[in-house]
């Protein structure tokens, strides 16, 4: 008895003392919230995104015309020998001559062979490639969140089986103990039943400690890592969609499926690049204008000491290169070859697509059933407990065969926890493949 007290005062201490601070109940909802707006590597892609929207802005077009500032200035120091016309010269030394200039500098393409405006499209279609990009991101990092946050919920129920196993076990130690006291059993009861309380007691150490660091894989995910364990309490109810509406997804997967829908994007930039690298065959029409001032201070021997000039001047510019040495054809080519590779990944990522939808459907067909029998096996062996549990009392059955019952039940509740998880993960899945795990509220 005192080493069952003493078992039973250090487990208090160390487990139930930690539990005295409030609790937080963290939902699946909000969990997914913390991490979009928390997760590093949803923040990188937005990032990305960012980035694309700038790069496909009208200041990133080649639309907008060039304006430039330019000013300069010179200093000589000459000697000079001038010769005049009736034959007379003049030597000058140190002759100086100064001259400054500035002017504004304007150029605009009117027309490039249309390379500017497909550039311009293929910037657009990129933006929303990152955007692609970044919901794949977002689906992957929700998934494994979920992922961690099931399996929270999975040891934190089977922490709750397994403390009423001990309960269990506790009694049988004070009812063994009665016995012995009264002569009806020999203290083999009584060790037996010390024996069963110290394995359940580490079984619930052991899922204990596997409890706390799923939390802890938890935090990183939703990025509060300073967050103390024993203030995060788990949503463990679970909602199944209905298959019919499942199926439906199915039927318009082709259409949300991010990695097909990354691959039509794809497509269309590399039809985008056919069209740039064609825009070498044609001529490009540029206008330019600028103004400018120019003032000269001149030595004595010129016949004007002191000049300045200023003005506006305008120009077109056609420019058409009729042969590059075939760099635009082999561009063409290149690009119409891109093109094509693109579109047989699209059709292998088509097939492996539906490879993978029909997989995580019939393995969700496949847990959800597995659950379904186990919800059953748990009331077979409780209603088996139940009688196994009187008869005990009342010395029909042995230690033994008690335990044995106590240890079906238990194993029936930690498989229909871990088959219920199982089927909500398979069904994440699904939503993944299909494009609405982003859609749809868990």
């Amino acid at each position: 008895m005192k080493y069952i007290n003493n078992t039973l005062i250090l487990f208090l201490i160390f487990f139930c003392g930690k539990s005295f601070g409030q609790t937080t109940v963290i939902t699946k909802d909000e969990a997914i919230t913390k991490t979009l707006e928390n997760n590093y590597g949803i923040k990188r892609s937005r990032n990305l995104i960012d980035i694309a929207n700038n790069n496909q802005s009208l200041l990133n077009s080649g639309y907008l015309p060039s304006l430039t500032a330019n000013a300069g200035t010179n200093y000589n120091i000459e000697n000079i020998e001038a010769q005049r016309q009736d034959g007379d010269s003049q030597n000058l030394k140190g002759a100086e001559t100064k001259r400054y200039n500035a002017s504004l500098n304007l150029n605009y393409t009117l027309f490039d062979g249309l390379g500017r405006l497909y550039n311009y499209k293929q910037l657009k279609e990129q933006y929303k490639l990152t955007e692609l990009e970044a919901r794949e991101t977002i689906e992957n990092t929700i998934l494994q969140l979920l992922s961690v946050y099931f399996e929270v919920a999975r040891l934190t129920e089977n922490v709750s089986v397994l403390n009423e196993t001990l309960d269990i076990s506790k009694q049988r130690i004070t009812r063994a103990q009665y016995q012995f006291d009264y002569g009806q059993t020999s203290r083999l009861g009584i060790l037996n039943a010390e024996v069963d309380v110290n394995n359940d007691s580490i079984a619930l150490l052991n899922t204990k400690q596997q409890l706390e660091n799923t939390k802890r894989d938890l935090l990183v995910i939703l990025n509060e890592p300073r967050k103390e364990l024993q203030s995060i309490a788990i949503d463990t109810s679970i909602n199944f969609l209905s298959e019919i509406e499942l199926e439906e997804f199915i039927k318009t997967s082709n259409l949300n499926n991010v990695s097909l829908l990354q691959a039509e994007s794809n497509l269309l930039i590399s039809d985008y690049d056919i069209k740039v690298s064609k825009s070498g065959y044609l001529p490009s029409l540029g206008l330019s204008g600028s103004y400018g001032w120019n003032n000269s201070d001149l030595p004595s021997t010129s016949f004007v000491q002191t000049s300045t000039t200023k003005g506006y001047s305008a120009g077109l510019n056609l420019s058409w290169n009729l042969f590059d040495g075939g760099s635009t054809i082999t561009n063409v080519k290149n690009a119409e070859i891109r093109l094509e590779n693109q579109q047989y990944l699209k059709e292998q990522l088509i097939l492996e697509v539906q490879r993978d939808i029909a997989n995580s459907w019939g393995n969700y067909q496949n847990k959800r059933y597995i659950y379904e029998v186990q919800e059953k096996n748990v009331l077979t062996n409780e209603d088996n407990f139940n009688r196994s549990q009187e008869q005990f009392k009342l010395g029909q059955i042995s230690s033994i065969e008690f335990r044995q019952a106590q240890i079906n039940l238990l194993n029936a509740k930690t498989n229909k926890n871990l088959a219920k998880y199982d089927a909500k993960f398979a069904e994440l899945q699904v939503l993944q493949l299909t494009g609405q795990l982003l859609n749809l509220e868990f």
